[in-house]
Order: C-alpha cells, then sequence, then structure tokens
C-alpha cells in the first residue's frame, strides 16, 4: 500500500523558513513525479512545486518561485520543500501527491496526482 507521509509543518513568522518532507513506500513501481499542493482554508487546492525524480527537472507556481526550493532524496525516497521568505498568504495545509509518469505544470496545475498525503499545516504570521 502507497504511503506518503509529511513532516515539518509549524507556524512561522513571516519571512522565515520551514522545511517539509514526505516519506514514501509501499510502491511497487517507483513514481516518476511527486509535488506539494496546498489548501487554504476556503480557497482551492493549489499546486506548489512538482519535481521529475529522473531528470531532476523542477516546476513552480509563481507564487513561490525564488522562495520555495523542491528536492528529492533518492537514497531515501524523501521528497523536500524548503520554504523561504514566507508570507501570511503561504499559510495551508501542505500536501505531498506523486503520480506514475510524467511531470510538469499542466499536471501541476490540474492537481492530477494518484496518491497523496495527510498534510501538514504550515501558518505564517505576520
Amino acid at each position: 500500500q502507497v504511503q506518503l507521509v509529511e513532516t515539518g509543518g509549524g507556524s512561522v513568522q513571516a519571512g522565515g523558513s520551514l522545511t517539509l518532507s514526505c516519506a514514501a513506500s509501499g510502491y511497487t513501481y517507483s513514481p516518476d513525479c511527486m509535488g506539494w499542493f496546498r489548501q487554504a482554508p476556503g480557497k482551492e487546492r493549489e499546486g506548489v512545486a512538482c519535481l521529475t525524480i529522473t531528470s531532476g527537472n523542477t516546476y513552480y507556481a509563481d507564487s513561490v518561485k525564488g522562495r520555495f526550493t523542491i528536492s528529492h532524496d533518492n537514497a531515501n525516497n524523501t521528497l523536500y520543500l524548503r520554504m523561504n521568505s514566507l508570507k501570511p498568504e503561504d499559510t495551508a495545509m501542505y500536501y505531498c501527491a506523486a503520480r506514475s509518469d510524467y511531470c510538469g505544470s499542466y499536471y501541476l496545475r490540474r492537481g492530477d496526482f494518484g496518491y497523496w498525503g495527510q498534510g501538514t499545516q504550515v501558518t505564517v504570521s505576520s
């Protein structure tokens, strides 16, 4: 059974940093695309960033470009999201997700990912 477990959320002041982790397990075949999504109360889910594991190509939402960095540790099968210069509008539940094949902005916008974690809360205060 596929499991994605997020950790690293918390509360931070504006301008601060956090790093989220997502440990993946239970795959028969490893996915080639993993990503991060977020959803704030009363808002639609938003794709934040995704990464093609085999190539290392990364894709970001415009709202986080230059502030967030997505990365993957192949040895530990763990996905990371380093978040710098956090803003109050970054406050949301953050979810890790995976899909079997293609990666890119199109799939990030659509949220067309087959596997999802339970989420970790990030709260940024002004």
